[in-house]
């Protein structure tokens, strides 16, 4: 068909009256013609000189929104702003008495989209959202024949949410997204569900199971009554739990910790006498602090993970180690060149922890030396001392003071060696307890992974 020249009779005729009201308080649109000239505007023109308003017929009846959103990817949570930045669909209906259609006059067209630029739309907003809305413009709303009008809304959201790192990277986060109306309390819409709650969480669960670093565990919904400056607003709230994937950082951080610690302990065969442990255990804690300073930006940024609890206490064992690596060569080297008397109560200490209970005297002998074991049972001696001596006779009596001075240089040398073992036995003890620390260590750590990953 041409379109209608002067006087000349156009094919497609558009009555008078396109928006007539029909029975009781519904208004019928004429379709006639949308099945074989498509969709005339001039037939939504009313309607779409209305927009401004919002759609019903008795101003005091409220509009029943009815929302729901998908929720289709997490696409980061940053714990240093406590922002999680996301990607959903929002979706709403509600229903516009003026726009309404016999399908039977149209060729059965039950449904049409209109550009949401010629339609009121609700002022649907999430109270956490902390940035510019950006939708695109252009959107498409579907509206049938009874006037249900349904628009889709995609959206990046950057919303506030309080993060609770302390489990990293075990963490579980609930985030919570509020829609409600901006501009219209409760007189005038009222908010409802469009789907059920555990519906909505299934879909955005599906969505989302092989996306990015967070895993989203469940969304629940209540629905309450928000009050602003006596005037009270129409609220659901979404709670949106997430869990985080810690595989990432279980390879990246606890691993590569947990070998070097590992290392660390095994340093305790080297024997502290020759001097290679101290070099060992200082370039391996050079290497923990350059893995620590390269790992740094896998960590959050605020607050006080447990993880780097964990890593404060590794650091702290492997200088501790060192310390005690230090102390002991330093002890051996004065052990072997003038050894100390051991003090009587670390002798006792030495004794309860080497020696079995029943074993062990129940106190040491005092001496001068504070050795603990009387003089004529000293290590060294190849005669026992004799306790009480012989009085010389007047031709015996150079043999025998060169006797006694030989017997005497004999004692102190086996004092001497009885020192150096002493020490060398509590230098022992030492890096048992300390092994044995570092044994505890990772054991407990290594459930506590385990443990926290199920749970």
């Amino acid at each position: 068909s041409t379109l209608p020249g002067p006087g000349r009779r156009s094919s497609y005729a558009c009555p008078r009256s396109l928006l007539s009201t029909g029975r009781g308080d519904t208004f019928t649109i004429n379709c006639s013609g949308f099945d074989q000239h498509g969709v005339d505007p001039a037939a939504f023109q009313a309607v779409f000189d209305r927009k401004a308003f919002r759609p019903v017929i008795n101003y005091s009846v409220p509009t029943h929104v009815n929302i729901s959103f998908t929720l289709s990817a997490i696409l980061k949570v940053d714990a240093h702003l406590q922002l999680m930045t996301s990607f959903l669909r929002l979706s709403m209906i509600w229903h516009n008495p003026f726009i309404r259609w016999n399908p039977d006059e149209c060729g059965g067209i039950k449904k049409l989209s209109i550009a949401t630029e010629n339609l009121w739309l609700p002022d649907m907003f999430i109270q956490e959202f902390m940035n510019v809305d950006q939708t695109p413009a252009g959107l498409m709303a579907y509206v049938n024949s009874e006037g249900h009008t349904k628009y889709n809304k995609p959206m990046r959201v950057d919303t506030i949410c309080k993060l609770d790192i302390f489990y990293f990277p075990f963490d579980e986060q609930n985030c919570t997204l509020s829609f409600s109306s901006f501009a219209y309390t409760v007189e005038n819409m009222v908010l409802g569900m469009e789907t059920e709650v555990q519906e909505l969480s299934n879909t955005s669960r599906n969505l989302t199971q092989s996306k990015g670093e967070w895993v989203l565990l469940g969304i629940t919904q209540r629905a309450i009554k928000m009050t602003v400056s006596s005037n009270q607003y129409d609220q659901i709230i979404f709670y949106v739990a997430i869990r985080r994937r810690p595989m990432l950082y279980i390879i990246n951080l606890l691993v590569p910790s947990g070998f070097l610690v590992a290392i660390d302990a095994l340093s305790f065969y080297l024997p502290a006498e020759s001097g290679n442990r101290a070099p060992f255990k200082i370039t391996l804690l050079l290497g923990y602090n350059v893995f620590l300073l390269m790992m740094n930006d896998l960590l959050p940024s605020s607050g006080t993970p447990l993880i780097s609890v964990y890593f404060a206490l590794c650091l702290s064992l492997m200088v501790l180690s060192l310390l005690e690596t230090v102390f002991i060569t330093y002890l051996l080297h004065l052990a072997t060149t003038q050894p100390p008397p051991m003090p009587s109560w670390l002798h006792s200490l030495l004794l309860h922890c080497t020696c079995p209970r029943k074993c062990c005297p129940t106190a040491p002998h005092k001496g001068n030396e504070g050795l603990g074991l009387p003089q004529a049972q000293l290590p060294g001696l190849k005669e026992p001392v004799e306790l009480v001596e012989k009085s010389p006779g007047p031709g015996e009596a150079e043999v025998a003071g060169g006797s006694r001075w030989t017997r005497a240089q004999r004692e102190q040398e086996a004092q001497k060696q009885h020192r150096v073992e002493l020490w060398v036995q509590f230098s022992h003890m030492m890096d048992t307890l300390l092994f044995r620390l570092y044994l505890l260590f990772m054991a407990s750590s290594i459930l506590t992974v385990i443990g926290l990953w199920n749970t």
